[in-house]
């Protein structure tokens, strides 16, 4: 008898409205709260907008592709008990992974800044992204540092 097929994990997401890119979906979908996706695409179109006026670039998908791509972590590290101790192992981050800590890390970030409106926000964070500053490239930053600290565990990823 033939085994079961199992569905993939990974869910399609639709591209969005304004730019045609999955990303900016993924950005709009984990601001949303309650529901309220067009509340979540204003504020995040707003800031794009924002972030875009602000480093005077035409197109604020570059502003934002730029960003994401200064937050992208590359290395993580992930515990693993050997012989009854604890070690902290470095691990690639791959494919989907990347891109969920990405946005985790990213609308964490902005959430986190405060005495301003949500859309002030994310424009506030998209440009210190863009300059490789402020809170979502510290927190990948410290997981890089944290990893290459690590790096004599590396040889228990592959036993």
């Amino acid at each position: 008898m033939p085994r079961k097929v199992t569905k993939s994990l990974v869910r399609d997401v639709p591209a969005d409205r304004m730019y045609k890119n999955i990303a900016v979906t993924k950005v709009i979908n984990r601001v949303m709260r309650d529901g309220k996706k067009q509340m979540a695409e204003k504020l995040v179109y707003g800031g794009m907008q924002k972030a875009a006026d602000k480093l005077k670039v035409q197109n604020p998908l570059e502003v934002f592709e730029q960003a994401m791509g200064n937050v992208r972590p590359h290395v993580e590290t992930r515990s693993r008990r050997v012989g009854g101790a604890n070690y902290q192992i470095p691990f690639e981050v791959k494919g989907q992974r990347q891109q969920h800590l990405t946005t985790m890390w990213f609308v964490a970030a902005a959430r986190a800044r405060s005495g301003m409106s949500m859309e002030d926000r994310i424009a506030a964070e998209l440009v210190d992204a863009y300059n490789s500053t402020g809170g979502a490239v510290k927190k990948k930053e410290d997981t890089h540092r944290m990893a290459d600290a690590n790096r004599a565990f590396a040889h228990f990823a592959r036993t």
